[in-house]
């Protein structure tokens, strides 16, 4: 089975930021891709499991022809930028940036005395030129919350054939992965299922697979990306 964990990774960052790049897809990263981490899956490109630190901020700065889900994990975020400036966020809030042909800029920071937890997850768009745009949300504490993607018929999520989700499972509920998805563990443990095999996977292991089932051993909470 393909897993990569986080803290095999070293660690990095930039600005008020420490971090761990999973998926850093040649796409985007041709040159620069870390060879142990992985590539994307459909239009989505990258992956990092960031804390920021007290009072850390990202510092303003500019994206474009990209759609940027970040995803708070721990703590909080002050949003600033040309969408949505002044939007605070805590902890199980989720925002979705698509910066389009018009581009956006933004400054993410953390306005407590303690480091927070984000993942940044970035997604090509599936037509380029389109507008900018700023969407959010707040997942269901229980089972799976779209986040991204789509059919343009879901006005609520930013269209894509790449779809995210959010999936919150109790002790021994599971989800079966039919399609090809690349699966992160946010927060829990749990039996990773294939054929007669059964892998534990924990917080921080991110796999790519299909055709398997995962069982939650405790709490569980995942992000699901997967393209049709």
């Amino acid at each position: 089975m393909n897993i990569l964990s986080r803290d095999t990774l070293k660690m990095g960052g930039f600005a008020g930021i420490t971090e761990h790049r999973l998926v850093t897809d040649s796409r985007v990263f041709a040159g620069r891709k870390k060879p142990e981490t992985f590539e994307g899956i459909g239009n989505m490109v990258y992956l990092a499991d960031a804390r920021y630190l007290p009072k850390g901020e990202s510092g303003m700065h500019p994206h474009s022809e990209i759609d940027v889900i970040s995803i708070v994990l721990e703590g909080r975020v002050s949003h600033e930028g040309s969408l949505e400036h002044g939007k605070d966020l805590i902890a199980g809030d989720v925002q979705v940036q698509r910066a389009g042909g018009e581009g956006f800029s933004h400054n993410e920071i953390n306005p407590d005395d303690q480091p927070n937890r984000m993942l940044q997850v970035w997604a090509l768009p599936e037509v380029a030129g389109e507008p900018a745009g700023y969407k959010s949300y707040t997942p269901k504490p229980k089972g799976a919350t779209r986040i991204y993607g789509g059919s343009r018929a879901q006005s609520d999520t930013f269209a894509s054939k790449t779809t995210m989700d959010i999936v919150h499972l109790d002790t021994d509920e599971h989800i079966a992965l039919e399609h090809e998805a690349l699966v992160y563990v946010i927060a829990g443990d749990a039996q990773l299922h294939h054929d007669s095999n059964a892998v534990t996977i924990t917080e921080g292991d991110l796999f790519r697979n299909k055709q398997q089932k995962v069982v939650a051993s405790t709490h569980l909470q995942l992000l699901v990306i997967s393209h049709a």
